[in-house]
């Protein structure tokens, strides 16, 4: 051990000492590489060791807090994560846990600041692997701590609070997270002014908890006061300043306003490649948002440039393994997942999986992340058992991970009653679906997008079933929920209105299906654009009310825009191209125009499953 961390830690020098006496007895060895400056404590001096502060209470629970502040000590605090950060972390999680036994919680929080710090260093690290409980515990320590010996307006007293406040907000505990976030902004406005950088990154973090329960508006307002007090007090281009801009980006971005969220990002761009440089990571963490947008928008070939560049520089800059890099390597799955180009998607997929797994641990959010969008892959292609597989993985991971009433493990939920839903067990996915809306509900909220997903996709299974008025009850509330919450013309709003026309049409209402599909072309077509994926679905599903209706020409006409649409979006050899092909194949031959069918027929390369 060096000295100087001795002195810091306020350790006996003797210690040093006995650790050379250990070598010497091969009862501690070095660890296995010139560049490890670890080492190993042979089984029995653990349990000689163990039985002798057993003996001495006071002795043990001193020691313990010398073995907690050294752990401490030796992890990051803060900046960028590397791998090999990720992988320490993991590697020291038993040696934390071991000393926390040895030293109760009360007497953490009776200590110096110096452990206090210790504590939110540690709890930092158990937030990031997803341990929110032992994150929450160690938070707590730190602030009756601080409370103590700094009183409850100091800076580090409130910074505690700040990281309780963190906690719930992972956890998806919204209510809570404001209530703590609110204590630390009255705090701070009180000791560092309202204009202060820590108050408003305080007033940021409340923003984000608005934007994480589907409260745009609002959050709208606090990043806003946010960016008047950060452009007085920091300048327009300051980190902070940027930051703020990139958030209300990404605001409009969810909000389906896309050229706004665009022009935004835009702006934020230009400023960290300025301030920053062009491989720093909050300016990659800016393209890889634009690349996103474009996906969104259906522009899957400009999203993917963005993604190679996001992906090239986080290799660059991080490393090919560390999380940022890796959450690229799974954007660009999600790419070639919308193309229809599943074998390539799982290709990408399972090179996140494996860095995730390598970097993060099985069970961390991030991986699992990754499992559900394997399993989504596998449904697409009829593997419906592989992808239960997959969901079950994801499941048991989250409830372990995150609780039962977790964000995270109620999407989860929610896949896994989609798959019954596609197998045909009604009755199954209806109870998978009620667990997720009463979860979602409870921790959510009735109005928040993740809720009203819900709410359509239950609107969807009576449907599938032929219940079509309870179908139409529940899609209305969808509706009302995405109106209220995200404007009349959100891609959302827009899907519940599609899927309404949809209802319509399978009770045969055409006159009534179209008007509703003429409502959702209008707005996808006003907030996508004439050719994305869902606009052009639209398209094709008006050239099937035509179809059935007998109106050739008007179908024709339809169909054909469709397939020039999807031919140049998606690729000719896509599910949806094929299947807008196939309808126009079955248009020509039953007006028997034989020379023209066989013409597309042969342009069918494979089956596909039928449009929904």
């Amino acid at each position: 051990m060096h000295k100087d961390l001795a002195n810091d830690l306020e350790i006996d020098h003797t210690l040093e000492e006995s650790i050379r006496v250990l070598f010497s007895y091969s009862l501690l060895k070095r660890g296995s590489s010139a560049s490890d400056d670890s080492f190993s404590i042979h089984p029995l001096v653990h349990s000689w060791a163990r039985l002798r502060l057993k003996s001495k209470p006071e002795k043990e629970i001193k020691k313990a807090r010398e073995a907690f502040k050294i752990i401490a000590s030796g992890l990051s605090k803060s900046g960028v994560r590397s791998t090999a950060d990720w992988v320490f972390e993991q590697q020291v999680m038993p040696h934390i846990n071991a000393v926390m036994k040895h030293i109760p919680s009360q007497y953490l929080a009776l200590g110096t600041t110096k452990i206090c710090e210790g504590a939110c260093t540690l709890g930092e690290i158990f937030s990031r692997h997803g341990r929110y409980k032992q994150a929450g515990e160690l938070y707590e320590c730190a602030l009756a701590g601080y409370e103590k010996a700094l009183g409850v307006d100091h800076s580090d007293t409130l910074t505690a609070v700040q990281n309780m406040a963190s906690v719930f907000d992972d956890q998806g505990q919204y209510e809570k997270s404001l209530e703590w976030y609110e204590r630390a902004l009255v705090g701070q406005e009180k000791a560092l002014g309202v204009d202060h950088p820590d108050t408003l990154t305080t007033v940021n973090n409340m923003a984000l908890v608005f934007y994480n329960q589907g409260q745009y508006e609002k959050a709208l307002e606090w990043y806003e006061r946010a960016l008047v007090g950060e452009e007085k007090a920091l300048g327009v281009d300051h980190p902070d300043t940027l930051s703020t801009v990139h958030n209300m980006a990404s605001v409009f971005d969810d909000q389906g306003h896309y050229e706004r969220a665009l022009e935004w990002y835009e702006r934020v761009l230009v400023g960290r490649e300025k301030a920053l440089g062009t491989d720093h990571p909050d300016t990659l963490n800016t393209v890889h948002n634009m690349a996103s947008l474009f996906r969104k928008q259906g522009q899957y070939v400009k999203a993917l440039e963005w993604y190679e560049r996001v992906l090239v520089g986080g290799e660059k800059a991080l490393g090919v393994d560390h999380p940022h890099t890796l959450t690229t390597v799974h954007s660009m799955a999600l790419v070639f997942d919308h193309q229809g180009q599943y074998e390539k998607a799982l290709e990408w997929y399972e090179r996140a999986l494996a860095g995730h797994e390598k970097a993060l641990g099985v069970d961390h959010p991030h991986t699992l992340t990754t499992v559900n969008c394997m399993a989504l892959v596998f449904l697409k292609q009829g593997q419906d058992e592989k992808a239960l597989e997959l969901y079950e993985r994801a499941l048991a991971g989250e409830e372990k991970a995150l609780g039962i009433d977790h964000p995270d493990t109620l999407t989860t939920v929610h896949n896994m009653a989609l798959v019954f839903d596609k197998q045909g067990q009604y009755e199954k996915a209806l109870e998978w679906f009620e667990r997720v809306l009463a979860g979602r509900e409870k921790a959510l909220g009735t109005d928040h997008p993740d809720t009203l997903t819900t709410v359509h996709s239950m609107a969807s299974l009576f449907d599938r079933q032929g219940q079509y008025e309870e179908a139409l009850e529940w899609y209305e509330r969808a509706l009302a929920g995405y109106e209220k919450a995200h404007g009349v013309d959100h891609p959302d709003t827009l899907t519940t209105v599609h899927s309404m026309a949809l209802v319509f049409d399978n009770r045969g209402q055409y006159e009534k299906a179209l008007e509703w599909y003429e409502r959702a072309l209008a707005g996808y077509e006003k907030a996508l654009g004439i050719d994305h994926p869902d606009t052009l679905t639209t398209v094709h599903n008006m050239a099937l009310v035509f179809d059935d209706q007998g109106q050739y020409e008007k179908a024709l006409d339809w169909y054909e825009r469709a397939l020039a649409g999807r031919e140049k979006a998606l690729g000719v050899d896509h599910p949806d191209t094929q299947d807008t092909l196939r309808s126009l194949t079955n248009l020509h031959e039953s007006a028997g125009q034989t020379e023209q069918a066989q013409s597309l027929q042969a342009r069918l390369y494979a089956p596909t499953s039928p449009h929904n």
